[in-house]
This record gives structure tokens, C-alpha cells and sequence, in this order.
């Protein structure tokens, strides 16, 4: 008869027709060890012979956990995951997640808050990447016991987390610049508030500050370089290059992101202009030793997997132990010499 809606085997059938009680049939499923082996076999067989299929928010309750980690995206999905290295990092995560039976939930900002966000997302723990975490987030965490590991986060901060030094990272870029005789420099940074929330502490801060050391070590000074925020996407790299393109033409023109380069690199090539030849561009992520295609671009690495995998790897940790509080992990970087960047003529 059509239009009949099935009845839900439930652990009480299982329990009635296996000879069991529902506690033995609930440890079967969640917690084996605590029945005999015959028992788990022959509960699991009848709920097989039933087409049993467990409410997972059932089990999730009687084991007191959700079985999903939180990535909680700085801006709306739109925006995040345009940035390829973002993708990695998340691909990376939800690597580690699947390995231990856990599900990956992207958490945007909710009704622009990511205050509420984390209020109603049902998870385990939140990784954040880069993102300020404020007094109201703070409080969120401490009421819902939630732990959290900041990717790109403060090393001084009792968060943990996962990050490179920003600052000397950004020093070894415009060192590399500076090296090659460019002087006419545009520097495309993050935006101030973007990843963080307060420009204090934000990696356009910390970067910027890498590249002020770095200019003073040549006797230059900021104001002789331009400086223009950008979102990390490619269109904004286009749109930031239009800009700097239509008010001079520096010798060399450096990103803070791999993916604002690539658009920096095509709109230098819609000027009829030569990307290398008439002006050089550094970017900042090294994407393409992570397997995403940048046509040899120069840059700074730092791995999009290994940020991914200690992040996942520490939220885990205390996950499993709640007193656990684990120590800041600093990764590494390096220069990647691509082709374009070149050595200055005049």
C-alpha cells in the first residue's frame, strides 16, 4: 500500500526479538566492551536482520558528544572559500576528522555574528583560523565547554594555537624584494579588521611589522612605499592592481596571498604590460607546492596541510582530555624561488 509510512525499528524491537534488554542492545552500539562478544554478535545480527538503522542524534546523545568538529569561517561562504588556501586547510582538517569517525562542520558567521554561531553549532570543538577571539566569544566557549585551537592565533594567548612568525616571514619576503634593487614597491596587505577583528593583533599587523624591519634595514621608509588593503580572493587582487596601476607604476607590486598574486599577474597582462619584465610580483601561501596551480609564482610557504592537520590534531587532544592545555605550535616557512620576480635593471 502506497503512501504508508514505515514504522522505525527501534532498540526495543531489537531488544524483544534478540532476548536482550535495551541497555545490553545500547552498549552494543555505542560501548561493546561492556557486553560479552555472543552478545554483541547475535544483537548486531538481529538488528541487521531488521533493517535497524541508528538514530545518530540518539547515539550522539548517549554518548555525549556530537561527533563533529566546527571550522568557523571568518566570513560568509561566499567569501571564505574563495581563497584556495583556505580549502587545503579545511581539506586537511576534515583528513584527520574522517580518521577518527568525526564529520567537519563549516560554521559561518551567523546573522553576521559569530558569537551566535558558535552558540547553536553542534560540535564537539571549534577551529578558527586567524580569527580575533573576543570577550563574548570567550564566554560562549566557557559556558558551552567548548575547547578551541586558533590557526594564525597568538602564541601569548591561552588559546591554543597553530601559526607561523608572521613577522618574520613577511621580513624574509621584502628582503627578497628588496635584494633584487626594487625600491617603486605596492604592498597589497590584508585588511586590518579581516582574520582578526583589531589591528592590533592581526596578520596584516604582525606582516606589516616584518616588513617595516625590513625597510629600515635598507634606510627606506614606509611612507616611501604604497600600501592598499585587500580581501584575500582573486578579484581583489584584480581590482587592487587596477588601482595601484592607475595611479603609478611601481617596479614591484607584493601580496600577502598567493591567490590576490595571481590576479595582481593578470591584470598587469590587461595593461599590456609583462609581469616580470615591466613589473615584478611576490605572493605569500605557497600554493602551488600544495598541488594548486600558480604558473611559478614567487613566494613565501607556509603549509596550508600541516596547519590543517595540527590544529585537528590538537583540538583531539582535548577533546579526549579536558584538562589537557596544549602549547602554541609554531610551523615553519621558506622562500620559493618562482619567475616572477626579477632583478631590477635600473
Amino acid at each position: 500500500m502506497t503512501g504508508v509510512k514505515a514504522k522505525r525499528v527501534t532498540i526495543q524491537d531489537i531488544a524483544r526479538k534478540s532476548g536482550y534488554s535495551k541497555t545490553s542492545v545500547s552498549f552494543a552500539f555505542n560501548s561493546p566492551e561492556r557486553i560479552s562478544k555472543e552478545a554483541v554478535e547475535k544483537i548486531l545480527r538481529t538488528a541487521k536482520e531488521l533493517d535497524y538503522i541508528p538514530d545518530p542524534m540518539a547515539r550522539n546523545f548517549s554518548l555525549g558528544r556530537h561527533m563533529s568538529i566546527g571550522f568557523l569561517l571568518p566570513q560568509i561562504f561566499q567569501e571564505s572559500l574563495q581563497n584556495p588556501y583556505m580549502i587545503s586547510v579545511v581539506r586537511a582538517i576534515g583528513s584527520i576528522c574522517e580518521s577518527r569517525g568525526y564529520t567537519l562542520t563549516l560554521v559561518p558567521p551567523l546573522h553576521s555574528s559569530v558569537t551566535e554561531a558558535i552558540k547553536n553549532a553542534t560540535v564537539d570543538g571549534i577551529i578558527t583560523m586567524g580569527l580575533r577571539i573576543d570577550k563574548s566569544i570567550r564566554e560562549v566557549l566557557r559556558q558551552r565547554n567548548l575547547p578551541l585551537v586558533s590557526i594564525d592565533g597568538l602564541e601569548n594567548d591561552e588559546i591554543p594555537a597553530v601559526s607561523i612568525d608572521d613577522r618574520a616571514a613577511a621580513k624574509l619576503q621584502l628582503d627578497k624584494v628588496l635584494e633584487k634593487g626594487h625600491r617603486r614597491i605596492a604592498i597589497i596587505t590584508l585588511p586590518g579588521s579581516a582574520f582578526s577583528g583589531s589591528s592590533s593583533d592581526s596578520i596584516a599587523e604582525r606582516r606589516l611589522c616584518g616588513y617595516k624591519e625590513a625597510l629600515s634595514e635598507y634606510g627606506l621608509s614606509p611612507d616611501s612605499v604604497t600600501f592598499i588593503e585587500s580581501g584575500a580572493t582573486y578579484i581583489d587582487g584584480m581590482k587592487c592592481a587596477e588601482m595601484i596601476l592607475a595611479d603609478s607604476l611601481p617596479s614591484c607590486i607584493v601580496t600577502m596571498s598567493d591567490v590576490v598574486a595571481l590576479g595582481v599577474i593578470d591584470e598587469i597582462s590587461k595593461k599590456n604590460l609583462r609581469p616580470r619584465q615591466d613589473i615584478s610580483v611576490i605572493g605569500f601561501d605557497g600554493l602551488e607546492k600544495d598541488g594548486f596551480p600558480c604558473h611559478g609564482l614567487s613566494t613565501i610557504y607556509q603549509s596550508a596541510e600541516e596547519k590543517g592537520r595540527k590544529s585537528a590534531e590538537l583540538i583531539f587532544s582535548m577533546i579526549e582530555d579536558p584538562k589537557c592545555s596544549p602549547s602554541p605550535v609554531r610551523i615553519g616557512f621558506e622562500y620559493i624561488e618562482g619567475n616572477t620576480l626579477s632583478q631590477r635593471k635600473d
